[in-house]
């Protein structure tokens, strides 16, 4: 019987491991899904949703051309005076004035840059063509540091990002309990320090907007991290450990997508009423309407976050203090002291406050290079280099070139250079022949080239009293539902994100930072993984043509391996670190520089020297070129992806191997709640 059991332990011990091992990887899978669902379907379609408009004069025809066809919501002012204080407040995202013989279409950039790509062209065609002359008159133009308005995106991550680790590194440090008295007081200051960092980096060290906001951001900046950190604790407070995990879902996996960083009203409508009741969004229109509208209209916003703030600070402190209080005069003893994980002995307590002060000094770190990384990266892209092609000789050309940067290649002729367009080597072409002059741009290339060299081509004609012709060409047409090129932008960050999470819960599932199996584990959750985030975005969202579905997959599976690969050998050699090591090299270093839907070419230079050497930059343009272009120009990227999982694959196995392995204390449920949601770009 003895002989018996003792032989029936290991079997259980194995049985035990196994399902521990697929819970984590269950949760891992779940998270990245939910993940893909929410960035893509939030992003991949941002077109007018009852977007609020003004009008003001008589009935005109071309409004009613362009409301039957966009998504507006009409509101009549009854002169133009009404309706630019309307504008200037930001209340509208743009207007149409009808005033004799003459119209004037109002634009708000700082609104929505995307917004006016939208409106613009379509007023414009619409009084064309009803023969009505009108003219552009913008409010609140953008600045030349946030030239398509990509500045309050950018600033809401190292916000909600800063927030919520404090939170969770507070909770971890005071070794798990939520309610101390002191934790809202600690958050508060923490949050004024990460703010501090934030407008100090963003403002003067990146020079993303005026020193003459520094001062009226600060205190938006304090408030949106408060109200993160203290909602965070308070739901820490509420469900526990599972709380950490709660937070990361409901205010960054959820709440991140619908932020509406590039026009609320561009997103579908239920995200947008999701979004409402989420910090996130309230927080972009804030900073928003601090930037360009003067501080005007953010009421709404200030209470959400004064009440998420506030409430939070209230479930701390009656968890903290009044519950403890209570019960103690109820029992008719003295006060009770604060429990015993958040007061240990004079040593203990020590340490606990120097693990605080790590803790917090690792989230002002991360904060900071939130800040510097995004920000330094996507502020203000410019052209560089733009590859060009060209047919024949114009003026119109060198004029072009004075405004933005091109690498110009000649070809013989126009089939010559959509050949080079079907390969993904030009970003679009002028074809000059017989005194005529084609633009020819490539949407399915790049979100935001087609735009800057129409532009730019334009005024280049005006300038040399030439014409042209803009035309759109594609090798194989965006898809529907993406009709600006995002969707592989969006579903490269579950696919990171899985990648490291799927090794960073397995370290906290066995204990350990490897295993006889771990590569073959990984290796097995990339297949699936990949097929789940295929599945997703390619058949339920629409994201891309599903002819591709069966190339993406591997594509899919093959980035969360090199990824997962290059995670387990840095955890295996620095233990829990290397989490935060593959964090650094993948999401804050990798994202950055992989160009994503607007290109290589307008990033500044350092990201665009970075990029190649990392997995990020390489599995997009593998995914993107694969849709779109046929796989032309993927060579070098599949070859840099592939030696990265050679190499990571015989080192994990090489290390796999060795049968003598330290444990690693991780916690599966803070290791999945600071996994998830670092990356999840708003």
């Amino acid at each position: 019987m003895a002989r018996r059991l003792a032989a029936s332990a290991p079997a259980a011990e194995g049985r035990s491991g196994v399902l521990k091992i697929v819970a984590a990887l269950a949760v891992v899978l779940a998270a990245q899904a939910l993940l893909a669902l929410c960035l893509v379907s939030a992003q991949q379609l941002l077109v007018p949703r009852n977007m609020p408009f003004g009008v003001s004069g008589p009935p005109s025809p071309v409004v009613a051309a362009v409301a039957s066809r966009a998504g507006l919501d009409l509101t009549s002012y009854p002169n133009e005076s009404a309706v630019m204080d309307a504008a200037n407040q930001g209340e509208l995202y743009g207007a149409y004035l009808s005033e004799g013989s003459s119209d004037t279409l109002v634009v708000v950039p700082a609104k929505s840059f995307f917004a006016q790509t939208e409106l613009e062209p379509a007023f414009l065609a619409a009084a064309h063509k009803l023969g009505r002359p009108v003219t552009v008159q913008e409010v609140a133009p953008l600045t030349s540091e946030d030239p398509i308005g990509a500045v309050t995106s950018l600033l809401l991550l190292p916000l909600l990002i800063g927030g919520y680790l404090a939170a969770v590194l507070v909770f971890k440090a005071a070794h798990g309990v939520a309610a101390a008295p002191w934790r809202a007081a600690i958050l508060i200051g923490y949050a004024l320090v990460g703010a501090l960092l934030t407008d100090l980096i963003a403002g003067p060290g990146i020079g993303a907007y005026s020193s003459s906001h520094f001062w009226p951001l600060l205190p938006c900046f304090w408030l949106i991290t408060s109200a993160v950190a203290l909602a965070a604790a308070a739901v820490q407070a509420l469900v526990g450990k599972l709380g950490t995990l709660l937070v990361a879902v409901l205010f960054i996996v959820i709440g991140g997508p619908p932020a509406g960083g590039l026009g609320t009203y561009l997103l579908p409508v239920y995200w947008r009423n999701i979004g409402v009741l989420l910090p996130p969004q309230s927080a972009v229109t804030l900073v928003n309407h601090v930037l360009y509208f003067d501080g005007n209209d953010i009421s709404t916003p200030l209470v959400v976050l004064f009440l998420y703030a506030a409430a939070g600070t209230a479930v701390i402190a009656w968890f903290g203090r009044i519950r403890p209080a209570g019960r103690a005069n109820t029992a008719g003893g003295p006060e009770p002291q604060t429990p015993p994980g958040d007061a240990p002995s004079t040593p203990g307590r020590r340490r606990a406050v120097i693990g605080m002060l790590v803790a917090l000094g690792i989230c002002a770190v991360m904060q900071s290079l939130f800040a510097t990384t995004y920000m330094s990266a996507g502020h203000a892209p410019k052209a560089s280099n733009l590859p060009f092609g060209v047919v024949g000789s114009s003026p119109v050309l060198a004029a072009a070139e004075k405004n933005i940067s091109l690498k110009v290649t000649q070809y013989p002729n126009e089939a010559a250079a959509k050949t080079a367009m079907d390969e993904a080597r030009v970003y679009g072409a002028l074809v000059s022949s017989g005194g005529t002059n084609t633009l020819i741009v490539v949407p399915s290339l790049s979100d935001l080239a087609p735009l800057d060299l129409a532009v730019r081509f334009e005024e280049a004609a005006r300038a040399t009293g030439q014409k042209v012709k803009v035309q759109q060409y594609a090798p194989h047409p965006l898809a529907a539902k993406d009709p600006f090129g995002l969707v592989q932008a969006l579903m490269l960050v579950p696919l990171l994100i899985g990648g490291y999470m799927s090794s960073t819960l397995l370290m906290a599932a066995t204990g350990r930072a490897a295993g006889r199996w771990r590569a073959a584990q990984l290796a097995g959750f990339a297949v699936i993984s990949g097929l789940v985030i295929d599945l997703i975005v390619c058949y339920w969202l629409e994201g891309f043509p599903s002819s591709k579905f069966w190339i993406v997959w591997p594509i899919c599976s093959l980035i969360v391996a090199v990824v997962a690969f290059v995670a387990a050998i840095l955890q295996k050699l620095l233990g829990p670190i290397g989490t935060l090591v593959t964090i650094v090299a993948m999401i804050l270093l990798g994202n950055p520089s992989s160009g994503g839907a607007s290109g290589v070419p307008y990033l500044p230079a350092f990201w665009r020297g970075l990029g190649p050497y990392l997995p990020p930059r390489n599995g997009y343009i593998l995914l993107h070129h694969t849709i779109y272009f046929d796989g032309h120009g993927t060579s070098q990227a599949l070859i840099n992806l592939l030696i990265y999982l050679g190499v990571a694959a015989a080192v994990l196995i090489v290390l796999d191997l060795r049968r003598t392995e330290a444990k690693v204390p991780t916690d599966a449920t803070e290791a999945a709640a600071v996994s998830v949601p670092i990356g999840a770009v708003p």
